[in-house]
């Protein structure tokens, strides 16, 4: 028996060559070669181990909210942390255990319903909580490292499970210095005590303020790019620069918010991308700007 098949015999859960278009927002990219969506930590770090001798290149997807998957797939094993990781305990008055699979906008209906205020926010942050840890994600002046006390971690080398404090890392805007080879497991939340109705009025008030300024149900992957700081926004340089009406075949630029890059159907991945490549040059011919994603490019 190939190594391949004693894998897909041991692990029930990982299933070979697989659809990614219907785990990313914009509804693209190509099959996974294995993809694993494991139980619990345990069966987690099984596979890790086992993997440590197949040596499968490992790639983590989130909720797919920010990703653009090309349109040849991902080599190796996509390991995703489902339903199994979407969990919410209240572990003190004001600090919440949050499994990384967890959605941001249940987190922070989880925490109005118990009288916890600051993680508004989070009902304007799509995917989930692993992704918006690394991703430092945030709006309307606030962002996850405001209010993450710590992290659980699986290290893919060790294969161990260990916490990190809030204090031991660095973050910036939209990231931060975590290795690259470790998988969030959960994570821990610390709040203020806040009344339900405050809590519920700046819900509705942020809501409220992205529905205004983002488009919405269509299929895109949130903010393409990163804003250089609070007085330059990327969206002021693509619309200065004549790029905001720019499109490559099916894939398009929101006309709500030119930042917002769209498939308007039938795009591919290469599509988007092209769309990404043609802004960025010409942003940087007219602008001087160098723009940054802020979505990740993943896939052959």
């Amino acid at each position: 028996m190939s190594s391949n098949q004693e894998l897909i015999k041991r692990f029930k859960n990982l299933k070979d060559n697989t659809k990614l278009s219907n785990y990313s927002w914009f509804n693209l990219g190509g099959p996974a070669e294995y993809l694993f969506k494991p139980e619990n930590k345990q069966q987690l770090i099984e596979f890790l181990k086992f993997n440590k001798k197949e040596k499968l290149k490992i790639t983590i997807l989130g909720a797919g909210s920010n990703t653009l998957i090309r349109d040849n797939g991902i080599k190796g094993v996509v390991i995703k942390l489902g339903t199994n990781f979407s969990n919410i305990n209240l572990i003190e008055k004001s600090t919440l255990e949050v499994g990384a699979g967890t959605l941001d906008r249940k987190i922070s209906n989880f925490a109005h319903d118990h009288g916890i205020g600051n993680l508004e926010f989070l009902s304007c942050i799509p995917g989930s909580i692993g992704g918006a840890v690394i991703m430092n994600s945030g709006c309307y002046g606030d962002d996850i490292s405001k209010i993450l006390v710590s992290l659980n971690v699986i290290d893919t080398n060790s294969c161990y499970e260990k916490e990190i404090k809030r204090e031991e890392i660095e973050f910036y805007y939209r990231g931060n210095n975590l290795p690259k080879d470790l998988i969030i497991t959960s994570v821990k939340l610390r709040g203020i005590i806040s009344s339900k109705e405050n809590i519920k009025n700046k819900q509705i008030e942020f809501i409220e303020r992205k529905k205004k300024a983002q488009p919405s149900q269509v299929k895109t992957c949130g903010s393409t790019f990163k804003n250089l700081n609070d007085k330059t926004k990327a969206w002021q340089l693509i619309k200065a620069s004549g790029c905001d009406k720019f499109k490559v075949g099916d894939a398009v630029i929101s006309d709500k918010h030119c930042n917002f890059f769209v498939n308007n159907g039938k795009a591919k991945s290469s599509d988007i991308e092209q769309l990404i490549k043609n802004v960025r040059q010409t942003v940087s011919e007219k602008a001087g700007v160098n723009l940054e994603l802020e979505i990740k490019i993943i896939g052959e």
